[in-house]
């Protein structure tokens, strides 16, 4: 009686397993474009899974809380993350990212080159040369296929910014696909927004902008978020946080644009799902 009971309940075990894997292929298989703005308090860290199943983290927030972030968005089976971009080598944007190598194959490491003496930005190096990242330099003009249409371009830096302030050479990266699109500007002042401005104009077009430096009246000029035109903007920023991030005054901004402002101290994570046509927010 007892073996017999040991039957039914392994058999039930492992059609319950079964059950997870199945519903857990399903979903991943839905053709949707994921982008996840994590809540990992007083940072950023910017999660990207395409259709084709390659995905890419931007920034990995202020420590190894980006870890469990990572696994609200990722599949529990999947232990590799294609792409890492470090926009800039301040703690509260890459002190997780040696935690996330140290966990995940990464097979390639985008990085701006700006002077850094910070001991997580040498834990970044050192983990891509003990694992074998490939690193390359990120500068204007590169496009990274995610496959199925989704593609990263990157507008700035378009020059050798090892000397810079760190916020002032953060990658601006666009992401797109279909007719849905993210631009993604790190902590960029906005000296450079108004600079990318006169460059691209209307190409910097977005569906969704993530604000810089988490909302921060150095950043979202007026005409830097009236050339964008984003019907979301992100603010990923940690509650109650010592900076006053977002300021009133950059609210109003997107408000007087008519964006809708959404805050991962508030929401926490804020999941975007597009099918190429229309963007879903959950």
């Amino acid at each position: 009686m007892l073996h017999q009971k040991l039957r039914v309940g392994a058999l039930l075990f492992l059609v319950g397993v079964n059950a997870f894997i199945f519903f857990a292929l399903l979903h991943e298989s839905r053709g949707e474009f994921l982008v996840a703005f994590l809540d990992i308090g007083q940072g950023d860290a910017i999660y990207l899974r395409s259709p084709s199943g390659r995905d890419m983290l931007i920034d990995g927030g202020p420590d190894k809380g980006v870890l469990a972030a990572l696994g609200t968005v990722m599949p529990f089976y999947d232990r590799q993350i294609d792409v890492i971009i470090t926009t800039h080598p301040d703690k509260d944007h890459i002190a997780g990212i040696g935690d996330v190598m140290s966990r995940y194959k990464v097979s390639y490491l985008l990085d701006p080159l700006i002077e850094s003496d910070s001991p997580y930005y040498e834990a970044i190096k050192k983990n891509a040369n003990n694992n074998i990242v490939t690193a390359i330099k990120a500068r204007r003009g590169m496009e990274i296929d995610l496959g199925r249409g989704v593609r990263v371009h990157i507008f700035f830096p378009d020059r050798d910014v090892f000397g810079l302030e760190t916020n002032t050479g953060s990658v601006i990266a666009r992401v797109t696909y279909g007719g849905t699109s993210f631009l993604l500007t790190g902590d960029s002042p906005s000296a450079i927004e108004e600079y990318i401005v006169s460059q691209n104009g209307d190409a910097l077009r977005s569906t969704v902008l993530k604000a810089g430096h988490h909302g921060s009246k150095t950043s979202s000029s007026p005409i830097f978020v009236s050339t964008v035109a984003p019907q979301y903007a992100v603010i990923s920023a940690g509650r109650d946080n010592q900076y006053g991030h977002p300021h009133n005054d950059v609210i109003e901004i997107f408000k007087d644009n008519s964006a809708k402002v959404l805050s991962t101290a508030e929401r926490g994570t804020i999941r975007f799902f597009s099918d190429g046509s229309n963007l879903r927010l959950e």
